[in-house]
């Protein structure tokens, strides 16, 4: 598939990708190495003139769209105020349990000093959604569970990694070597401030990329070189204007104020990197969503026409786009293990899978097979997820007994024409 995307008759797939990320763990531990080439030649940076450079940058726009990539921007990053930002969510704890982002430091928002030599980083991004992929109805099915849309197909790390390494590969072709490294969402790096300071959008206020064409389902990826390129404008204007609509429709209140999220209460950060118990107070308000939440980009008028995406990689498995509850929930650990081989997914962990899909069947209708199912792994379950089951299965009883309605769809606030969108 990827001959159709390069240009020239080369299998790239055949190269060593020296030139892409090392490992999460040596990246946790800051152990991020020098900028490398598949050559043992210096790099040609430095004997490249500005015709040279510019017409380069042209060449390397018109890579990004044979890659698969919908927008690209070149920049000389200054995110020093991204780390005073940084710096004072940190402080007040909005990161939750996800210590490492008060890791790295300074190498978050300075690229030269996260990877040495780099002169610009070549932002890029690659839609996701599915054209046909079903949304709002999911979320209003209580014996479906919805999935983040980003997570229904094949994982984003592997399939942009790869991407972008081969592209830098077919940059590599044209000048020849060169440093470079690759970075997807894997890395102690402030890709949103930099893609904005690229020219790709603004940071709306539920905290994305928003982009006023593509809207903001999209994942982003970034080459750091030691070329001194062309840049681009900065993306020096928000569109949010007064609207909240993002923060309105977030079923948890997790936006204390426009642009700031505070992960404690994010469903995002609950069902994916939180691996303990679920706050009591906080289940009732999570629904059916059992991996990721996506009702900040649903409630965004940006995504009314969203880029989507041409990749059969990122088309739903499984029937993950409309799964019913039950089945999920009875999934063996070695059925979980298997379907989940090469998607994000797998991140939550069989127990917080069974726990997330727990609280959702608690969120749904009382009826025999879901109570047959919560009980059928009640004494089996690790504690933490048998004590979420009992929640659950109080929960029904609760509902059953006092005829308690289903929590109301946040959507369903916002004025019906502002949701025809959305299937």
């Amino acid at each position: 598939m990827m001959d159709n995307f390069f240009p020239y008759k080369i299998k790239l797939i055949s190269y060593p990708l020296t030139g892409s990320l090392r490992s999460l763990s040596q990246v946790n531990k800051g152990k991020i190495a020098p900028m490398s080439t598949v050559s043992t030649h210096p790099s040609i940076a430095s004997s490249l003139s500005q015709p040279v450079l510019a017409d380069l940058a042209i060449q390397i726009r018109q890579l990004a769209k044979q890659f698969g990539f919908l927008d690209i921007g070149i920049v000389e990053p200054n995110l020093e105020q991204a780390g005073e930002r940084l710096n004072n969510w940190l402080a007040q704890g909005f990161q939750a349990d996800m210590a490492y982002m008060g890791e790295h430091g300074s190498k978050r928002w300075r690229a030269q000093e996260l990877v040495p030599g780099t002169a610009r980083v070549i932002c890029l991004t690659m839609p996701y959604l599915d054209a046909e992929v079903t949304t709002k109805s999911c979320l209003e099915d209580a014996q479906q569970g919805y999935v983040a849309r980003y997570a229904l197909g094949r994982d984003y790390h592997k399939l942009v990694r790869k991407r972008l390494a081969q592209m830098a590969k077919a940059i590599e072709q044209l000048i020849g070597p060169f440093g470079y490294r690759v970075f997807v969402d894997s890395a102690p790096v402030m890709e949103k401030p930099m893609a904005q300071q690229a020219g790709l959008g603004w940071q709306g206020k539920n905290t994305l990329l928003i982009n006023r064409k593509s809207g903001s389902w999209f994942f982003l990826g970034e080459i750091f070189v030691d070329l001194p390129l062309p840049t681009d404008e900065a993306y020096d204007k928000d569109h949010c204007s007064r609207c909240t609509a993002c923060m309105d429709v977030c079923p948890t209140n997790a936006f204390p104020e426009p642009y700031v999220l505070d992960a404690n209460k994010c469903i995002a950060y609950l069902t994916i990197e939180h691996k303990g118990p679920i706050p009591l107070e906080l289940r009732p308000l999570m629904g059916n969503r059992i991996f990721g939440c996506d009702d900040c980009q649903l409630g965004c008028p940006y995504n009314r026409l969203p880029a989507t995406s041409q990749e059969a990689d990122f088309s739903p498995r499984h029937q993950l786009d409309q799964p019913s509850l039950i089945q999920l929930f009875n999934w063996s650990a070695e059925e979980f293990d298997q379907r989940t081989q090469g998607s994000p997914i797998r991140r939550a962990g069989y127990d917080g899978w069974l726990r997330n899909i727990a609280i959702a069947i608690g969120n749904g209708r009382p009826c025999k097979a879901s109570f047959a199912a919560l009980n059928t792994k009640l004494h089996t379950a690790s504690p933490m997820v048998a004590e979420h089951i009992q929640w659950a299965i109080e929960s029904l009883n609760e509902r059953q007994n006092r005829g308690i309605p289903l929590l109301e769809l946040p959507l369903n606030q916002l004025e019906v024409k502002k949701l025809t969108h959305l299937k």
